[in-house]
């Protein structure tokens, strides 16, 4: 029996255990993970240092009482409103008139999540992680013809991974040199202590039920792989040296985050001490608590025993700001965001505004770019499940209209008073300005021709083309003068100037 049961137990180990890769970065992946979700997953992880005389009940106090700046959050935000701000352009080609594809782009995923939205979601944990999967899968539902599919409602469906739920895999180079994925095991479901285990392989798929709590495998089923190929889709934030691994946007912005996290709770110390001082007695000495309160002394203590106030002498609460300013600053070089998640007016030239607009685009379209062959490689296994050839074409936008308004705004104003004599100039300047304020508008072309007639005097363009330039001369004072333009023209002609 013992025999029996050390088998299950080493066959559980098996099916839930993870290659040496996996392994090796798991402890990191949960670290950024925690980082990003923050709040008490983030502190129950106990990334606050604890002190070394510190009881467990002190140290649970001070977790309570210490906030979280969580900049990981952020930055990934950052990225992500600008990645999905304007939307991508599908051409589905002959996918556009298959039956259930607009099903499936209201409902990718089956649990009401349209196709715009799990991109959005898969390019989070992108960021997160530094690369996610994306499974496409149908139902066998033992359908013999298409129709009878249809009629069924079965389609291909998407579903995502995170890197702590792919336990191992294995590629393979073909004989034209393409790398291929042969093994992908992941954990499918988790329900308490009990595991739903995937296996796929281009043959086969075997899905194996796993009760920890109880150390039993509770069912394990194999079918036929249809496909021929493990429908898998991975999406990379940038590929590291390592095949199947990404590289995350906060592996160095999780540690500054974890830094001004414990930063801030010295400042909550530093704070709690300058304000309540300890009090040094003897163990007879009866002292009350709180301001004002009465001190009990024998009468015949020692001078040298009587009560006195432990004065707090550690860093100042404004020295450890600075450092955590300083941190926030880092962390906005590092994310190039420094321009963008700026909550106060920072003295930056105009050129290095520029560029770090110019690095934060340069980021922005690589991860477009990512997201767009991830995006394309569903379509192509969607299109195969349903009997078609992928002939369409997937964009996303590859640049983005990063741009400090403000500063441009302020840079024409200035510009309209430096006293420029030409009104070419100002009429262009007054389009840029027109242009910041409702570049997006369907109206904006409109608004440039009306700048345009309100220089030339409320002219139209033809009658500009039309126009000779001639000269005019004051009756009265003999003086002459060049006319370029039918605005100028009129003025000189309202104040009595003639004809040459």
């Amino acid at each position: 029996m013992a025999n029996v049961t050390q088998t299950i137990a080493n066959e559980i180990a098996k099916v839930l255990s993870g290659n040496d890769i996996y392994n090796t970065y798991r402890p990191q992946w949960r670290y950024l993970l925690e980082s990003y979700l923050g709040g008490d997953e983030y502190r129950k992880a106990g990334h606050l240092q604890r002190y070394q005389t510190e009881t467990p009940q002190e140290y649970d106090q001070r977790l309570l009482t210490t906030p979280l700046a969580n900049h990981c959050q952020s930055v990934v935000s950052v990225y992500t409103s600008f990645l999905f701000r304007e939307g991508c352009y599908r051409d589905l080609g002959s996918l556009a008139n298959a039956p259930q594809m607009l099903d499936f782009m209201r409902d990718c995923d089956y649990e009401g999540r349209t196709l715009d939205h799990f991109m959005e979601d898969l390019s989070v944990w992108v960021s997160v992680f530094g690369h996610a999967y994306a499974i496409v899968a149908k139902p066998n539902v033992g359908a013999e013809t298409r129709a009878d599919e249809i009629a069924a409602g079965v389609r291909p469906y998407l579903s995502m991974l995170t890197p702590l739920y792919v336990l191992d895999w294995e590629y393979t180079r073909d004989a034209a040199g393409r790398y291929t994925l042969d093994y992908f095991k992941y954990i499918e479901e988790v329900n308490g202590n009990i595991y739903t285990v995937k296996e796929w392989t281009p043959d086969t798929i075997k899905t194996t039920v796993v009760d920890e709590g109880k150390n039993s495998i509770n069912s394990m089923t194999v079918e036929d792989n249809g496909m021929g190929k493990i429908p898998v889709v991975i999406c990379y934030n940038k590929r590291s040296s390592v095949r199947g691994i990404g590289v995350s946007d906060l592996s160095d912005i999780a540690d500054l985050q974890k830094f001004i996290y414990n930063a801030y709770s010295e400042v909550n110390q530093s704070i709690v001490l300058n304000t309540h001082p300890s009090l040094v007695k003897t163990s007879d000495t009866n002292a009350g608590i709180g301001a004002g309160s009465i001190i009990h002394m024998e009468d015949n203590l020692d001078p040298g025993l009587r009560p006195y106030l432990l004065e707090f002498s550690g860093a100042s609460v404004e020295s450890i700001h600075n450092s955590i300013k300083e941190a926030e600053s880092t962390i906005d070089k590092i994310a190039n965001t420094g321009a963008v998640r700026a909550t106060e007016s920072r003295q930056m030239s105009g050129y290095a505004i520029e560029t770090e607009f110019q690095l934060l685009n340069s980021r922005l379209s690589q991860k477009a770019h990512s997201i767009e062959l991830a995006e394309e490689g569903m379509w192509r296994l969607w299109a195969e499940y349903m009997g078609y050839t992928w002939d369409g074409n997937i964009v996303y936008p590859m640049t983005f209209n990063i741009r400090d308004t403000y500063n441009d705004l302020d840079f024409y104003l200035k510009a309209l008073t430096g006293g420029v004599p030409s009104d070419t100039f100002k009429r262009e300047v007054y389009k840029n300005i027109a242009n910041i304020a409702v570049g997006d508008s369907d109206r904006f072309e409109a608004i440039k021709e009306e700048i345009d007639r309100a220089a030339m005097g409320g002219f139209e363009m033809e009658d500009m083309l039309d126009f000779e330039a001639h000269t005019m001369m004051n009756p009265q004072t003999g003086e002459t003068r060049r006319v370029e333009n039918p605005q100028e023209h009129n003025i000189l002609n309202d104040q009595g100037w003639i004809h040459i």
